[in-house]
């Protein structure tokens, strides 16, 4: 251990999980390396764990001029002089109030902050990485010196294999990536989500701390196990551990007031202390249960809210917050929903739409009851959100994620499009989302021919057409065809129309059907679940809307 102890504070550290049993790792291939991080096969050898990291970064694919420990030591009496170590200023893209200490003695306090400022000299290009002083501190606990400790940092900097993310240095990728977090908590955390939604004005703010929890509040022992495996596996196991100390929290702290004012605050401090609730180890565990998408699917969705965000113009930090606040009061008017209504809505839609703000394209009230308006106003415009108030009262709609046009795309057969995005919800009597069910429940999909009648039951709606047998030979439907190219054999059915009625479905076994006139519809409901009907099983339509967004 004394190889690599020159900046731990032994006295800060639980000795008493580490072992000094003498192992090495000789395995090459990367599935029983993954099994032996997420097993922690060297967690509690300090040695041993150095010695990996060391053969894992010495692998990353890197850029020809990479900086290495010689060029620390020649520029780093330059950068840094005579001026005291721990005290020395932090270039603007980290957080200065972010840069964790993890047992690090004196010497490696202030060699934090050296390592960062001669990284800035050597990345000019880096413009926001506040993740940057955590993966530091940490890998000073496994690095013989300052100068081995930035060649590491370095390589994971320099990373040129486009398949292979690590760290983000941009605030365009790191605004991505909390959209990104948001997208896949609306998925995978839904209680959760509704209880951000609840107690937050914006959740796209609660989720952009995803990063802080992990590089920042998390205790050591916890970001090391996570690094063990991130190091193999990457950046996709940073969704994981988040997404799994969302649902701890939400579990540990479900039913007690807030400790603070803020929900930001509470989560931070909940990540501080896990120890009290949680062991690393079941932590991973519950990161890895997570049935999550694929990595290439996870970069299709970051690539769309990057350039969802490049259209907003919004590519460097701001000082104005909640800009993803689009729902205003002084601009909306709907005869079916409150702006708070439209604003939990707007809360379950893909982030990179929730920039955009709602506009009003269809009213019955407005342009009368003709399917074929509906069409024409409806048509052009993707993603659309369906809103109906029934003459009981009751207000129900739908997410719809792919324009009304593709529905010629059958000829004269009623055919289904749409993608694993589009979703029903209920807001009254009661609130309820309901997920499309072929990805809140993959099991139940089966492979079949497109339904070519005009009323097929609910059940009917949950097959996903053209199926390949092999499942990882496609994408998940969760993903827009069209939007990325791809073929439409990975399209869904969810939603279907032609001249004589309109069919939306699939969501938990809820289905609904409107007919030619837009008076009348009714709902299907499969007990598969157990969750209440949509609305009534026959209703008739007092207002219809549907609406577009609007950049």
């Amino acid at each position: 251990m004394d190889e690599y102890n020159c900046f731990v504070d032994w006295d800060k550290m639980d000795v008493t999980v580490q072992s000094q049993d003498v192992k090495e790792l000789t395995c090459t291939e990367f599935q029983e390396l993954k099994q032996l991080a997420r097993q922690g096969y060297w967690a509690k050898n300090h040695s041993l764990r150095a010695k990996v990291y060391h053969k894992l970064i010495s692998n990353i694919p890197c850029r020809t001029v990479t900086p290495d420990a010689n060029v620390y030591r020649d520029i780093v009496v330059k950068i840094v002089g005579k001026r005291n170590s721990s005290s020395l200023p932090l270039p603007e893209f980290v957080d200065n109030s972010l840069v964790p200490t993890y047992c690090l003695n004196a010497e490696g306090i202030g060699a934090v902050r050296k390592i960062i400022l001669c990284i800035a000299n050597q990345f000019p290009d880096i413009s926001f990485c506040p993740a940057l002083p955590s993966v530091i501190a940490l890998l000073l606990h496994y690095s013989k010196d300052e100068a081995e400790c930035f060649e590491q940092v370095c390589r994971i900097l320099a990373c040129n294999d486009p398949s292979k993310r690590l760290i983000d240095q941009t605030f365009l990728a790191f605004e991505s990536s909390c959209m990104t977090f948001g997208d896949l908590v609306n998925k995978y955390c839904q209680a959760a989500h509704k209880l951000m939604v609840a107690v937050s004005e914006d959740v796209l703010e609660v989720y952009s701390d995803w990063q802080r929890w992990l590089f920042g509040e998390l205790p050591m022992v916890y970001i090391a196990r996570v690094f063990d495996v991130f190091l193999v596996e990457g950046y996709k196991v940073l969704y994981r551990v988040a997404l799994a100390l969302l649902k701890f929290f939400h579990k540990v702290r479900a039913g007690q007031p807030m400790e603070s004012d803020s929900i930001q605050q509470d989560i931070r401090a909940f990540v501080r202390d896990i120890a009290k609730s949680v062991s690393p180890e079941r932590l991973l565990e519950k990161a890895f249960a997570i049935r999550l998408f694929s990595r290439k699917e996870i970069q299709l969705l970051q690539m769309a809210n990057e350039k969802a965000l490049q259209q907003k113009g919004i590519t460097v930090k701001q000082k104005r917050q909640n800009v993803h606040l689009a729902v205003h009061a002084e601009n909306f008017k709907s005869e079916i929903v409150s702006v708070k209504e439209m604003r939990d809505i707007w809360s379950w839609i893909p982030e990179r739409f929730a920039l955009c703000q709602p506009l009003l394209l269809f009213t019955t009230l407005e342009h009368g009851c003709s399917l074929s308006r509906f069409y024409s106003h409806s048509e052009g415009h993707e993603p659309t959100l369906l809103l109906i108030k029934t003459t009981a009262k009751e207000v129900c709609g739908a997410y719809l994620s792919t324009d009304w046009s593709e529905r010629r795309r059958g000829g004269n057969k009623l055919s289904f499009f749409g993608t694993g995005e589009c979703f029903v919800f209920r807001l009254q009597p009661e609130v309820e989302r309901y997920e499309w069910v072929i990805i809140k429940h993959p099991e139940l999909a089966t492979t079949g021919s497109e339904p070519e009648n005009h009323a097929p039951p609910a059940s009917s709606t949950l097959s996903s057409g053209s199926v390949p047998s092999d499942p990882s030979d496609r994408l998940s439907p969760f993903l827009s065809a069209r939007h990325f190219n791809l073929p439409s054999k990975t399209a869904s059915m969810f939603m279907a129309g032609s001249s004589e009625c309109i069919i939306i479905g699939g969501g938990d076994g809820q289905a609904l059907y409107l007919d030619a006139d837009l008076n009348h519809g009714r709902t299907s409901h499969c007990n598969t679940f157990n969750n209440q009907p949509l609305c009534s099983e026959s209703f008739q339509i007092s207002v219809l809307e549907v609406w577009g967004f609007r950049d």
